[in-house]
């Protein structure tokens, strides 16, 4: 059975609750991760139906592209989401999830796009792009 994990932005004006699994970290680099949070972003993700939001109070949906939706608090900024068109899952940003989370991080995505003033030194696998497209 799957651990319930919860989250939430700084403000709490929008809370959430993953039942069930929590895929790995993947840290993103691209330039729209870059501008939407002020660095690369560390994200795991759930299926679409484990997500349940417990407030959704502030919760603001932004088109980032034609492909996907970026779920943001209107009161205290914090990013949360990352959702695709396709539906197969959400993208939670990492830092919003409660501790202890159990996850570890994966890989690095996009690192072609990545700010020039990040050394990346972990030893992860490093992708140009998505690996998974």
């Amino acid at each position: 059975m799957s651990d319930v994990h919860t989250g939430s932005c700084h403000c709490r004006g929008v809370s959430y609750e993953v039942r069930g699994d929590l895929r790995p970290v993947i840290y993103c680099h691209c330039e729209q991760c870059r501008k939407t949070s002020g660095n690369f972003v560390g994200a795991s993700a759930c299926d679409v139906d484990a997500l349940v939001m417990t407030s959704e109070r502030t919760l603001t949906w932004y088109r980032a592209s034609p492909m996907a939706l970026r779920g943001f608090c209107n009161e205290c900024g914090g990013n949360l989401f990352w959702k695709p068109e396709h539906g197969r899952y959400v993208s939670l940003f990492a830092g919003t999830l409660d501790l202890p989370t159990g996850i570890k991080a994966e890989k690095h995505i996009y690192v072609a796009d990545k700010a020039d003033y990040v050394d990346l030194t972990d030893g992860l696998p490093q992708f140009a792009q998505d690996d998974d497209t």
